[in-house]
Protein backbone atom coordinates (compact mmCIF):
# COMPACT_ATOMS: atom_id res chain seq x y z
CA UNK A 1 0.00 0.00 0.00
CA UNK A 2 2.79 2.43 0.82
CA UNK A 3 4.59 1.64 -2.45
CA UNK A 4 1.38 2.30 -4.36
CA UNK A 5 0.86 5.66 -2.69
CA UNK A 6 4.48 6.64 -3.32
CA UNK A 7 3.98 5.80 -6.99
CA UNK A 8 0.98 8.11 -7.07
CA UNK A 9 3.01 10.92 -5.52
CA UNK A 10 5.77 10.45 -8.06
CA UNK A 11 3.22 10.36 -10.85
CA UNK A 12 1.71 13.62 -9.59
CA UNK A 13 5.13 15.22 -9.50
CA UNK A 14 5.81 13.90 -12.98
CA UNK A 15 2.66 15.58 -14.22
CA UNK A 16 3.95 18.89 -12.86
CA UNK A 17 7.30 18.24 -14.50
CA UNK A 18 5.54 17.45 -17.77
CA UNK A 19 3.71 20.77 -17.59
CA UNK A 20 6.97 22.65 -17.17
CA UNK A 21 8.63 20.47 -19.83
CA UNK A 22 6.36 22.01 -22.43
CA UNK A 23 8.59 25.11 -22.11
CA UNK A 24 11.95 23.77 -20.93
CA UNK A 25 14.49 26.33 -19.76
CA UNK A 26 17.66 26.42 -21.81
CA UNK A 27 19.92 27.43 -18.96
CA UNK A 28 18.80 25.87 -15.68
CA UNK A 29 21.90 24.11 -14.42
CA UNK A 30 21.84 26.03 -11.16
CA UNK A 31 18.07 26.12 -10.83
CA UNK A 32 16.08 29.33 -11.42
CA UNK A 33 15.37 31.86 -8.70
CA UNK A 34 11.67 30.96 -8.47
CA UNK A 35 12.26 27.25 -7.89
CA UNK A 36 15.34 27.53 -5.71
CA UNK A 37 18.51 25.46 -5.95
CA UNK A 38 18.63 22.41 -8.18
CA UNK A 39 19.47 18.90 -6.97
CA UNK A 40 19.97 17.61 -10.53
CA UNK A 41 19.58 18.67 -14.14
CA UNK A 42 18.32 16.69 -17.11
CA UNK A 43 19.50 18.05 -20.44
CA UNK A 44 19.90 21.44 -18.79
CA UNK A 45 16.45 21.37 -17.14
CA UNK A 46 16.52 21.53 -13.34
CA UNK A 47 14.97 19.27 -10.77
CA UNK A 48 14.59 21.64 -7.85
CA UNK A 49 15.26 20.91 -4.21
CA UNK A 50 11.79 22.23 -3.51
CA UNK A 51 10.17 19.62 -5.77
CA UNK A 52 11.96 16.78 -3.99
CA UNK A 53 11.10 18.26 -0.57
CA UNK A 54 7.46 18.47 -1.62
CA UNK A 55 7.32 14.78 -2.59
CA UNK A 56 9.10 13.80 0.64
CA UNK A 57 6.59 15.80 2.69
CA UNK A 58 3.63 14.19 0.93
CA UNK A 59 5.10 10.70 1.40
CA UNK A 60 5.66 11.26 5.12
CA UNK A 61 1.89 11.00 5.66
CA UNK A 62 2.03 7.32 4.66
CA UNK A 63 5.15 6.58 6.70
CA UNK A 64 7.64 6.93 3.87
CA UNK A 65 11.10 7.67 5.35
CA UNK A 66 13.13 10.76 4.53
CA UNK A 67 16.60 9.40 3.91
CA UNK A 68 19.27 9.56 1.18
CA UNK A 69 17.98 6.37 -0.46
CA UNK A 70 14.43 7.73 -0.74
CA UNK A 71 15.64 11.06 -2.12
CA UNK A 72 17.86 9.31 -4.66
CA UNK A 73 14.91 7.16 -5.78
CA UNK A 74 12.77 10.27 -6.23
CA UNK A 75 15.46 12.06 -8.24
CA UNK A 76 16.03 8.96 -10.39
CA UNK A 77 12.31 8.63 -11.08
CA UNK A 78 11.88 12.33 -11.87
CA UNK A 79 14.93 12.25 -14.15
CA UNK A 80 13.51 9.32 -16.09
CA UNK A 81 10.11 10.98 -16.38
CA UNK A 82 11.70 14.24 -17.57
CA UNK A 83 13.69 12.39 -20.26
CA UNK A 84 10.53 10.70 -21.53
CA UNK A 85 8.47 13.92 -21.26
CA UNK A 86 11.11 15.76 -23.31
CA UNK A 87 10.80 13.16 -26.05
CA UNK A 88 7.03 13.62 -25.98
CA UNK A 89 7.49 17.36 -26.50
CA UNK A 90 9.86 16.73 -29.41
CA UNK A 91 7.15 14.66 -31.07
CA UNK A 92 4.61 17.41 -30.48
CA UNK A 93 2.49 15.27 -28.18
CA UNK A 94 2.14 18.22 -25.81
CA UNK A 95 0.00 19.87 -28.51
CA UNK A 96 -2.41 16.96 -28.90
CA UNK A 97 -5.96 17.62 -27.60
CA UNK A 98 -5.85 14.63 -25.24
CA UNK A 99 -2.61 15.75 -23.59
CA UNK A 100 -3.51 19.44 -23.36
CA UNK A 101 -6.84 18.49 -21.76
CA UNK A 102 -5.04 16.33 -19.18
CA UNK A 103 -2.48 19.03 -18.42
CA UNK A 104 -5.20 21.63 -17.93
CA UNK A 105 -7.11 19.26 -15.64
CA UNK A 106 -3.97 18.66 -13.56
CA UNK A 107 -3.27 22.40 -13.39
CA UNK A 108 -6.84 23.11 -12.26
CA UNK A 109 -6.65 20.35 -9.62
CA UNK A 110 -3.33 21.62 -8.23
CA UNK A 111 -4.62 25.21 -8.05
CA UNK A 112 -7.88 24.15 -6.38
CA UNK A 113 -5.97 22.10 -3.80
CA UNK A 114 -3.61 25.02 -3.17
CA UNK A 115 -6.60 27.29 -2.53
CA UNK A 116 -8.11 24.79 -0.08
CA UNK A 117 -4.84 24.47 1.83
CA UNK A 118 -4.46 28.25 1.94
CA UNK A 119 -8.02 28.66 3.23
CA UNK A 120 -7.42 26.14 6.00
CA UNK A 121 -4.16 27.85 6.95
CA UNK A 122 -5.58 31.37 6.98
CA UNK A 123 -8.92 30.53 8.61
CA UNK A 124 -8.13 28.54 11.77
CA UNK A 125 -10.95 27.44 14.05
CA UNK A 126 -11.02 29.51 17.24
CA UNK A 127 -11.02 28.01 20.73
CA UNK A 128 -14.35 29.75 21.38
CA UNK A 129 -15.92 28.02 18.38
CA UNK A 130 -14.62 24.65 19.55
CA UNK A 131 -15.92 25.23 23.07
CA UNK A 132 -19.34 26.28 21.76
CA UNK A 133 -19.59 23.14 19.64
CA UNK A 134 -18.47 20.98 22.58
CA UNK A 135 -21.14 22.48 24.85
CA UNK A 136 -23.78 21.90 22.16
CA UNK A 137 -22.83 18.25 21.84
CA UNK A 138 -22.50 17.86 25.61
CA UNK A 139 -26.04 19.15 26.12
CA UNK A 140 -27.38 16.53 23.70
CA UNK A 141 -25.66 13.61 25.41
CA UNK A 142 -28.07 11.48 27.43
CA UNK A 143 -28.86 7.89 28.20
CA UNK A 144 -27.32 5.02 30.11
CA UNK A 145 -24.18 2.95 29.72
CA UNK A 146 -24.18 -0.70 30.73
CA UNK A 147 -21.47 -2.99 32.05
CA UNK A 148 -22.36 -6.58 31.28
CA UNK A 149 -21.16 -10.08 30.54
CA UNK A 150 -22.68 -12.62 28.21
CA UNK A 151 -22.34 -16.24 27.14
CA UNK A 152 -23.08 -16.97 23.50
CA UNK A 153 -23.95 -20.50 22.35
CA UNK A 154 -25.37 -22.00 19.18
CA UNK A 155 -28.31 -23.98 20.61
CA UNK A 156 -31.19 -22.97 22.86
CA UNK A 157 -30.92 -26.17 24.91
CA UNK A 158 -27.31 -25.36 25.76
CA UNK A 159 -28.28 -21.84 26.86
CA UNK A 160 -31.04 -23.26 29.06
CA UNK A 161 -28.57 -25.67 30.67
CA UNK A 162 -26.19 -22.76 31.43
CA UNK A 163 -29.03 -20.78 33.03
CA UNK A 164 -29.96 -23.78 35.18
CA UNK A 165 -26.35 -24.05 36.36
CA UNK A 166 -26.20 -20.31 37.10
CA UNK A 167 -29.33 -20.53 39.24
CA UNK A 168 -27.41 -22.94 41.44
CA UNK A 169 -24.18 -20.92 41.37
CA UNK A 170 -24.43 -17.36 39.98
CA UNK A 171 -20.75 -16.81 40.70
CA UNK A 172 -19.81 -19.31 37.99
CA UNK A 173 -20.77 -16.95 35.17
CA UNK A 174 -17.21 -15.93 34.18
CA UNK A 175 -15.96 -19.53 34.32
CA UNK A 176 -18.86 -20.78 32.18
CA UNK A 177 -18.32 -17.96 29.68
CA UNK A 178 -14.65 -18.82 29.32
CA UNK A 179 -15.41 -22.49 28.76
CA UNK A 180 -18.57 -22.33 26.66
CA UNK A 181 -19.06 -18.94 24.97
CA UNK A 182 -18.63 -18.78 21.19
CA UNK A 183 -17.95 -15.03 21.24
CA UNK A 184 -14.21 -14.69 20.44
CA UNK A 185 -14.10 -11.11 21.65
CA UNK A 186 -15.29 -11.75 25.19
CA UNK A 187 -14.99 -15.47 26.02
CA UNK A 188 -11.37 -15.21 27.17
CA UNK A 189 -12.39 -12.36 29.48
CA UNK A 190 -15.13 -14.35 31.15
CA UNK A 191 -17.76 -12.89 28.86
CA UNK A 192 -16.91 -9.31 29.91
CA UNK A 193 -18.18 -6.74 27.37
CA UNK A 194 -17.00 -3.70 29.34
CA UNK A 195 -18.98 -0.47 29.31
CA UNK A 196 -21.17 0.17 26.26
CA UNK A 197 -24.28 1.91 24.97
CA UNK A 198 -27.07 -0.60 24.44
CA UNK A 199 -27.98 1.12 21.16
CA UNK A 200 -24.81 -0.39 19.71
CA UNK A 201 -26.06 -3.93 20.33
CA UNK A 202 -28.46 -6.05 18.30
CA UNK A 203 -32.10 -5.22 19.22
CA UNK A 204 -32.87 -8.50 20.98
CA UNK A 205 -29.77 -8.22 23.17
CA UNK A 206 -30.48 -4.57 24.01
CA UNK A 207 -34.14 -5.21 24.86
CA UNK A 208 -33.28 -8.03 27.28
CA UNK A 209 -30.38 -6.12 28.85
CA UNK A 210 -32.34 -2.96 29.63
CA UNK A 211 -34.96 -4.97 31.51
CA UNK A 212 -32.44 -6.56 33.89
CA UNK A 213 -31.67 -5.43 37.43
CA UNK A 214 -28.06 -4.99 38.51
CA UNK A 215 -26.49 -8.32 39.42
CA UNK A 216 -29.18 -10.34 37.64
CA UNK A 217 -28.93 -12.55 34.57
CA UNK A 218 -31.54 -13.43 31.97
CA UNK A 219 -33.72 -16.30 33.10
CA UNK A 220 -34.40 -17.38 29.50
CA UNK A 221 -32.13 -17.58 26.45
CA UNK A 222 -32.04 -14.43 24.31
CA UNK A 223 -32.01 -15.30 20.63
CA UNK A 224 -30.30 -13.06 18.06
CA UNK A 225 -28.78 -13.56 14.63
CA UNK A 226 -25.57 -14.66 16.38
CA UNK A 227 -27.14 -17.46 18.42
CA UNK A 228 -28.45 -17.68 22.00
CA UNK A 229 -27.22 -15.30 24.72
CA UNK A 230 -27.21 -15.53 28.49
CA UNK A 231 -26.69 -11.99 29.77
CA UNK A 232 -25.50 -10.74 33.18
CA UNK A 233 -25.93 -7.04 34.01
CA UNK A 234 -23.18 -5.91 36.38
CA UNK A 235 -23.65 -2.13 36.55
CA UNK A 236 -25.09 0.98 34.91
CA UNK A 237 -24.14 4.67 34.80
CA UNK A 238 -25.25 7.83 32.99
CA UNK A 239 -23.44 8.46 29.71
CA UNK A 240 -20.82 11.17 30.21
CA UNK A 241 -19.20 13.02 27.31
CA UNK A 242 -15.40 12.80 27.09
CA UNK A 243 -13.45 15.84 28.38
CA UNK A 244 -12.93 18.72 25.95
CA UNK A 245 -9.18 18.15 25.68
CA UNK A 246 -9.76 14.57 24.51
CA UNK A 247 -11.98 15.58 21.60
CA UNK A 248 -10.62 19.04 20.80
CA UNK A 249 -8.50 17.97 17.78
CA UNK A 250 -11.40 16.05 16.26
CA UNK A 251 -13.85 18.91 16.87
CA UNK A 252 -11.40 21.38 15.35
CA UNK A 253 -11.03 19.28 12.22
CA UNK A 254 -14.79 18.77 11.98
CA UNK A 255 -15.52 22.51 12.27
CA UNK A 256 -12.74 23.29 9.81
CA UNK A 257 -14.27 20.94 7.26
CA UNK A 258 -17.72 22.44 7.82
CA UNK A 259 -16.40 25.98 7.37
CA UNK A 260 -14.51 24.97 4.24
CA UNK A 261 -17.58 23.28 2.78
CA UNK A 262 -19.74 26.37 3.43
CA UNK A 263 -17.11 28.58 1.80
CA UNK A 264 -16.84 26.36 -1.28
CA UNK A 265 -20.63 26.12 -1.54
CA UNK A 266 -20.81 29.93 -1.45
CA UNK A 267 -18.16 30.20 -4.20
CA UNK A 268 -20.08 27.74 -6.33
CA UNK A 269 -23.39 29.53 -5.74
CA UNK A 270 -21.83 32.84 -6.81
CA UNK A 271 -20.28 31.37 -9.95
CA UNK A 272 -22.00 31.25 -13.33
CA UNK A 273 -22.05 27.55 -14.18
CA UNK A 274 -23.73 26.47 -17.40
CA UNK A 275 -23.94 22.78 -18.25
CA UNK A 276 -24.30 22.09 -21.97
CA UNK A 277 -26.59 19.10 -22.34
CA UNK A 278 -24.82 17.45 -25.22
CA UNK A 279 -21.39 17.78 -23.61
CA UNK A 280 -22.62 16.53 -20.25
CA UNK A 281 -24.17 13.39 -21.71
CA UNK A 282 -22.14 10.20 -21.94
CA UNK A 283 -21.28 9.13 -25.49
CA UNK A 284 -23.55 6.46 -26.90
CA UNK A 285 -22.10 3.01 -26.40
CA UNK A 286 -22.08 0.51 -29.22
CA UNK A 287 -24.89 -1.99 -28.95
CA UNK A 288 -23.92 -5.21 -27.21
CA UNK A 289 -24.05 -8.41 -29.27
CA UNK A 290 -26.39 -9.81 -26.59
CA UNK A 291 -28.76 -6.83 -26.64
CA UNK A 292 -32.12 -7.10 -28.33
Amino acid sequence: MRFHRSSILLASAAALVAISACNPAKDAKSGDAAKGPAVATVNGQAISQRTVDFIIKQGAASGRPDNPETRKAIIDQLSLQMVVAEEAVKKGLDKSPEVTDQLETIRTSVLANAYVQDYIKTNPVSDDAIKTEYERIKASVSGTEYKARHILVAKEAEAKDIIARLKKDAGAFAKLATGKSKDPGSAAKGGDLGWFDAKGMVPEFAAALTKLEKGKFTDAPVQSKFGYHVILLEDTRPIEPPPLDAVKPRLSQQLQQQNLQKHIDALKAAAKIEVVGAAASAPSAAASPASK
